[in-house]
């Protein structure tokens, strides 16, 4: 198993959330069911793909008989976008302000000697963008992971 297809996130505010992603961060989505009511949302995105689901039904999806409390607390998980730039990191940022993300942490060096901030979206989920000089991309702008 040396694959991720999909990273499901469970969300308050479909609607909201799809506004959040497709209009204020600029993914392009796949959207199931009605847009005032939607039933899932994909994102078109390379590489590993994204999707949100309305999280009780995400948790009763998991168990339907005891499902999974749903809190508004850090869960332990954080999503990525890598930059090839400090500007692209500050043009990622000034997206994420404008669509009404939380702002956590100003992009900015950090110990590893990248440079790198997080905003939450609205269902709390944080996103880290950072950008570090020694990453390299594949032709799918997908980050190269090696030993060197």
């Amino acid at each position: 198993m040396n694959r991720l297809n999909l990273i499901t996130l469970g969300v308050k505010d479909m609607v909201e959330s799809l506004r959040f992603y497709r209009e204020g961060l600029g993914f392009e989505v796949i959207v199931y069911g009605e847009e005032t009511n939607p039933d899932v949302i994909f994102f078109n995105n390379g590489g590993t793909k994204i999707s949100l689901f309305p999280i009780d039904r995400l948790a009763k999806d998991i168990n339907e008989a005891n499902p999974p409390a749903i809190g508004n607390g850090f869960n332990g998980m954080t999503l990525a976008y890598n930059g090839k730039s400090k500007e692209e990191v500050d043009q990622v940022f000034d997206l994420a302000k404008e669509a009404g993300a939380t702002i956590v942490k100003e992009p900015e060096t950090v110990f590893w000697g990248g440079y790198s901030g997080y905003f939450q979206d609205p269902n709390g989920y944080y996103w880290e963008v950072a950008y570090g000089d020694m990453w390299q991309f594949d032709d799918n702008d997908m980050l190269i992971i090696n030993n060197n």
